[in-house]
């Protein structure tokens, strides 16, 4: 329970009402600001506190007002006397609520780890939602530190069976080639024709985890090669179908965070389910990824191919003689007379409508020309380095079924 209370919050949660006085009419002193500390506290909170230092001090003084009875006497109520033991039976009674059993913990066990835990990984919200449906069912919760067990145990419950669900999708073919990825690298020894289907060695776990670098031709290929490894698992499309995305991406983030020696200590469910996750998960990533990839690529190559061009060319098409003072002397002329018309204010500081003529006409040369020698770098570029990534990336990207939209078309159009 909260500790700060404002004056207008006190009153409106911890005043005695009627009702509540005739409850505590019956007792005195000590006993009397007990119980009604007691009664108010299990209204707001639908359970007891767990010691006298759990309820407000501004709420012991307020009551202690309201009953009459000093607020140090909170300090001296017997917390395992006879006498709370009634108290608590009688506050149950008048919010028709009873103890929880080991019974009602046991099932409330049950239905965290079947309903709420395969959606819900936060532990504090799994706690509330205990809470909340103690206090739907009129049923007084655990104490907070018995709730922490519970939910623990839950937790624990679901991990094991989500692992053995999980394990027992896998074919015995899939569970063999996740073991392979850190039962030890044996690319020294090789291997290569193994390696290859089982995806296996250490430091094929280590870069399954790890992003692309920067755009280029190499980053996408071996981006293409992790994509090949991970469909050689041949882990079912429905592995995760009954669990929310939440979950499994959390897994996926708890397998990343783990060393090859550390999952070799686990125990087989465990690791398999966590080595699924991730590589369930990295198949979308390791195919967005190549998808941002080619994109990149493919203005990479444009904009290489241009700068060259224009390295090229800019120096000849800056040789027109005079063009830069006769622009000046158009932009001078607009703007002296910019309601003017253009045959009255243009022609004349251009010397006639032939030059502006000739001038637009060497232009859109001059434009033809760049963008037919950019096609031409372009071209020669893809064919001499680029065109080892296109057959790997469309067969990689044609099984997952991805539409590159113009993408392609255009590379191969260049």
């Amino acid at each position: 329970m909260r500790q700060d209370w404002e004056p207008e919050d006190l009153i409106e949660v911890w005043t005695l009402l009627e009702d509540d006085m005739k409850r505590v009419r019956n007792k005195s002193g000590t006993t009397r600001l007990g119980f009604a500390l007691l009664l108010k506290f299990f209204e707001v909170e639908a359970r007891f506190p767990e010691s006298a230092k759990e309820v407000p001090a501004a709420a012991v003084e307020y009551v202690a007002q309201q009953v009459k009875v000093p607020a140090e006497a909170w300090g001296a109520y017997d917390w395992q006397s006879k006498a709370i033991q009634r108290h608590r039976g009688e506050i149950r009674a008048a919010y028709g609520f009873r103890a929880n059993t080991e019974e009602d913990q046991d099932r409330l066990a049950a239905w965290l780890a079947t309903e709420l835990c395969p959606v819900e990984l936060s532990r504090d919200r799994l706690a509330a939602a205990v809470v909340a449906r103690c206090r739907n069912d009129h049923i007084e919760p655990p104490a907070p530190g018995q709730v922490r067990r519970l939910v623990g145990k839950a937790a624990k419950d679901f991990e094991k069976r989500f692992c053995r669900s999980t394990t027992d999708r896998l074919s015995h073919t899939t569970r063999s080639r996740l073991e392979d990825l850190v039962a030890g690298d044996d690319t020294e020894h090789g291997t290569d024709s193994v390696g290859a289907v089982s995806g296996g060695g250490r430091s094929h776990f280590t870069e399954l985890k790890t992003d692309p670098g920067a755009p280029g031709l190499e980053s996408l290929l071996a981006e293409v090669n992790k994509l090949e490894r991970v469909r050689r698992l041949e882990l079912p499309a429905d592995l995760f179908a009954d669990v929310s995305e939440k979950l499994v991406d959390a897994w996926r983030a708890r397998a990343s965070k783990e060393y090859p020696a550390n999952l070799e200590r686990m125990k087989p469910p465990r690791r398999l389910t966590l080595l699924a996750a991730l590589c369930h998960v990295r198949q979308t990533e390791i195919t967005d990824s190549l998808v941002d990839l080619f994109i990149q690529l493919v203005l990479k190559i444009n904009t290489r191919a241009e700068r060259k061009v224009e390295k090229e060319l800019g120096a000849e098409l800056k040789k027109v003689r005079g063009k830069e003072a006769m622009l000046l002397r158009v932009a001078e002329a607009a703007l002296s007379e910019p309601s003017g018309t253009v045959r009255r204010v243009i022609f004349p500081v251009v010397g006639g409508e032939k030059t502006l003529k000739a001038l637009a006409a060497e232009a859109a040369a001059n434009e033809a020309r760049y963008k037919a020698r950019v096609r031409t770098v372009l071209r020669s570029s893809y064919s001499a380095h680029w065109r080892r990534m296109l057959a790997p990336l469309l067969s990689a990207c044609l099984r997952s079924s991805l539409l590159f939209g113009e993408a392609v078309p255009t590379l191969l159009r260049r």
